[in-house]
This record gives structure tokens, C-alpha cells and sequence, in this order.
């Protein structure tokens, strides 16, 4: 049986209200203006490790950023570059992806999903830079103001 203690309750109530927040900006972005793009599914799981775990390494503004834009770059690599049939290239992609991450220093798990994503969708090079970039320049602009200007926390760690 799970104990739901006052500051279990209270993390999570708030990593939910500012995940919605966060998750309504790009939504809106996206389907209220003619900017184009703004939302991408993995963003979705970021909201995990920016809200209610914000002292990750996983969740500092650098793995965010180049995770996404690392996983992403590798699936738009395998639709233009890499004829393979589907079921192959999603996992090679996600592979690679896992392993540029680490390799790298940028591990973000969300951004682990980039690749099938971007697979699925055949998307392009535009990808990349929306939703994938200006994404994710809107979620780290927001996750440092809320989480260092509203709620005080020491984010990012470096």
C-alpha cells in the first residue's frame, strides 16, 4: 500500500500543476498561432524529471536540450539517409541515440522516444527546429523560472 504522506502529495500536485502549465504553452503555440510546431510526445515525459525531479542529472538544461536535439537529429538521420524497413530503423535509431546520449553526457530517458517518433512521422530536417529546438528552448525557459524563481530551488545544479 502506497502512503501518501503532505510532502509526497505537495511534490506531486505541484510537478502536475506546472507540468500542465508547461505543457498547455507549447500546446497553445501550436495549435493557437501559425508558428508552427511547438509539442513533441516526448516532451510529455520531460515534465517528470523537470518538475518532480529537478535535481536530476537527467534533468539539467544540457541533457535536456542536446538529448532531444541528439535523439532527434539521429531519427531524421535514418528517414533521410539509412533505407532500412521500419522495424529496423527504429531500433538501430533508438540504439545509436542511447548510445550518443551516454557517450556524450546529454542522457535524458524522455528523449529516448525521439527517434521513433521521428520514424513514424517521416519527419524532416525541420523537425529539428520546431518543435525540437524552440521546444525545448519554451520548457527550459519555464522550468528555471518556476522552479528557481518561484518555488527557490537550486535549478539548474550547475
Amino acid at each position: 500500500m502506497i502512503k501518501i504522506t503532505k510532502p509526497l502529495l505537495q511534490k506531486a500536485l505541484i510537478a502536475g500543476f506546472f507540468s500542465t502549465i508547461t505543457i498547455g504553452v507549447l500546446t497553445v503555440l501550436t495549435y493557437k498561432s501559425t508558428l508552427g510546431y511547438f509539442i513533441a510526445a516526448s516532451f510529455g515525459s520531460s515534465m517528470v524529471l523537470l518538475f518532480g525531479f529537478p535535481d536530476s542529472p537527467f534533468a539539467q538544461p544540457k541533457n535536456v536540450f542536446f538529448g532531444h536535439l541528439l535523439t532527434a537529429l539521429v531519427g531524421v538521420l535514418f528517414v533521410n539517409f539509412i533505407p532500412l524497413p521500419i522495424y529496423m530503423s527504429i531500433a538501430f535509431a533508438v540504439g545509436i541515440g542511447v548510445f550518443l546520449m551516454i557517450l556524450l553526457n546529454v542522457v535524458h530517458p524522455p528523449a529516448g522516444g525521439n527517434p521513433i517518433i521521428v520514424i513514424i512521422g517521416s519527419a524532416s530536417y525541420d523537425y529539428l527546429i520546431n518543435p525540437i529546438i524552440f521546444g525545448c528552448i519554451i520548457i527550459l525557459l519555464l522550468a528555471i523560472i518556476i522552479n528557481k524563481y518561484l518555488l527557490q530551488r537550486n535549478y539548474p545544479l550547475k
